[in-house]
């Protein structure tokens, strides 16, 4: 039935250079840099610090890596977790294990306890490759895990004299490292992956049916889940951003890589789409605003994947105005809408970039839609679909029935981009994947020329910093508390981070706790970005009939404070320190 009333109005909007059908190579994933190599070897692929690596030598190191797995026991369709923050060793491990038929499983370094537990013993790994840093935390978790063995690297293996001396000094100092007990047979140094080796032909992979990443995203149950994306997936999502970014050439291009390639987006655009187009990415292993503006004053890329918190942050720097930020041509934004000042500002200052907002979710690899490059870009927009993507606005009571244009509905989706399922879920897979359609949840509009729009969440997703959080999870690590009785969370609005998490909470009778507690007591077992911001005692919280908690009613109490706030101080609200995204 919804086939029956799409209106493929956007295809009349695409830049002219955009075909609303592509050619594809469905081909491996690994082919993308094997590609790369052929077409660009002496084109530098990686430049982090004062250490960059070619494409030629890039696939070299690749090829070991990938020799070296596969000498140790790693196989064909068998889960390896990277858990590392943005450095040369991610990109390397990655392209690695895609060559030998592995399937990755990208973690996020910051990660605690519960949720290492479910995303490693879920996924089934067996291998994990990790960073020196986050060894405690690994080694605490081991007798909990199914890990047969662990590499180990550090950000110094990938630094040239003298930055790798200084930077394990430093790194020891501050950190107070422990030795790392390697054993070459369960833990083993990252670096001897790159070890001499007999290099082998890619794993035969059929690409629409085999795996190549299984990318754990979150649900309103607080149960993340593993979005199975096939190689084609990926790859044909690649294909369709080059499509859309027709400008942008196989020239010579070099990518900000700040984005967490841990996250599908920045995986995609940074890792997968840049060396599609023979990109030098420039890996930042942290966001610290200050050192973003210094890279690129100093390696001048042309390309920034960002989200809008991270140029909120970069604009409220006091000494913006001595950096050169004039290199940069294409600023790709996602995650939340841009606001229309700080795109105008970032405009100026890069002279004229070219910022482009679409939309994304891991589900779809995730990029569903884009504002046309050269076209009319609508401020609020998600943009237009991509090629070979359909997208339609449904009822959000049955789902089947196709809405009008301008008409409130839930956002569906179909395009070869789209996932095969959840990972050993198919009653959640069955629910969201609905005779070849995607049901985002979210709810948005099209407008008459086929702009799509999104109004509202249908679940209760919380986006801060450009990081997705599902409230449940906090609501469960907070009701672990002895002290509390009740407890809910909720994304508030916030004017640099989109949104802020804050929890409500009741206590048993006799009880007494802090706010200060409270968000202590959180950061034991919550990353740092999921941890509330603020807290607020309840004698009780609003409940439905049958003694749910509604959630919405409270989200609802505190956008008329906000709209209240607003209207009394003419919008000069104080603006908190972000000290987690420090840490990202």
């Amino acid at each position: 039935m919804i086939e029956e009333g799409i209106n493929r109005l956007w295809l009349k909007h695409y830049d002219q250079e955009v075909s609303p059908n592509l050619d594809y190579e469905t081909v491996p994933l690994f082919e993308i840099l094997e590609n790369a190599a052929a077409s660009y070897p002496d084109r530098q692929a990686i430049i982090f610090n004062n250490w960059s690596v070619s494409y030629k030598k890039l696939k070299r190191l690749v090829d070991l890596a990938a020799a070296n797995l596969k000498k140790v026991g790693v196989k064909a369709g068998e889960r390896v977790a990277i858990m590392l923050p943005n450095c040369p060793q991610t990109v390397i491990s990655y392209w690695a294990c895609l060559k030998i038929g592995a399937v990755v499983v990208m973690t996020n370094p910051l990660y605690m306890e519960k949720e290492l537990l479910h995303h490693f013993n879920d996924s089934e790994a067996k291998t994990l490759i990790t960073l020196n840093l986050l060894w405690k935390r690994v080694d605490a978790l081991r007798s909990k895990l199914h890990l047969r063995r662990i590499f180990v690297t550090s950000i110094a293996d990938c630094l040239n004299f003298p930055l790798n001396t200084l930077y394990t000094i430093k790194s020891r100092r501050e950190y107070k490292l422990e030795p790392i007990p390697f054993d070459n047979s369960h833990v083993l140094p990252w670096k001897g992956l790159l070890k001499r080796a007999t290099i082998e032909a890619p794993h035969p992979v059929d690409p629409v049916t085999d795996l190549a990443a299984l990318q754990y995203t979150g649900g309103t149950t607080g149960v993340s889940k593993g979005v199975m994306l096939t190689h084609a997936n990926l790859g044909y999502n690649a294909q369709q951003a080059r499509a859309i970014l027709h400008s942008i050439k196989d020239s010579g291009e070099v990518m900000l890589g700040l984005l967490p390639f841990f996250h599908i987006y920045g995986l995609t655009v940074c890792v997968n789409f840049g060396t599609l187009i023979g990109a030098t990415l420039v890996p930042m292993a942290k966001f610290v605003p200050l050192d973003v503006l210094k890279t690129i004053h100093k390696k001048r890329p042309t390309i920034f994947p960002c989200a809008p918190s991270i140029f909120i942050a970069l604009l409220q720097q006091k000494n913006l105005h001595k950096y050169d930020l004039s290199s940069v041509r294409y600023c790709i934004s996602g995650s939340a809408p841009m606001p229309v000042p700080v795109m105008e500002k970032f405009n100026t200052l890069s002279n004229g970039a070219n910022i482009i907002e679409g939309f994304g979710l891991t589900e779809a690899s995730p990029i569903t839609h884009l504002n046309p490059l050269r076209g009319n870009s609508k401020n609020g927009s998600i943009g237009l679909p991509f090629p070979d993507t359909d997208a339609a606005i449904v009822d959000m009571e049955v789902g089947s029935l196709p809405l009008p244009v301008g008409k409130i509905g839930e956002l569906v989706i179909r395009g070869p981009q789209v996932m095969r399922g959840y990972w050993k879920r198919p009653d959640e897979t069955a629910s969201v994947l609905r005779n070849g359609w995607l049901y985002t949840g979210d709810i948005a509009y099209m407008d008459e020329e086929g702009y799509f729009f999104i109004v509202d969440r249908k679940k209760d997703l919380i986006i801060t910093g450009g990081y997705n959080v599902y409230p449940r999870e906090i609501d469960e690590v907070l009701h672990e508390h002895p002290a509390i009785k009740e407890a809910v969370s909720v994304g508030i609005t916030h004017r640099t981070r989109g949104e802020i998490i804050k929890a409500y909470i009741v206590l048993h009778e006799g009880q007494t706790l802090t706010k200060a507690e409270i968000i202590a007591f959180c950061k034991e077992k919550l990353a740092n970005f999921k941890v509330p911001k603020q807290v607020e005692f309840r004698d009780e919280l609003p409940k439905s009939i049958v003694g749910k908690v509604l959630r919405r009613v409270i989200r609802e109490e505190e956008d008329r404070k906000a709209h209240d706030h607003c209207e009394c101080n003419g919008n000069n609200d104080d603006i908190e320190t972000n000290e987690d995204e420090k840490d990202q």
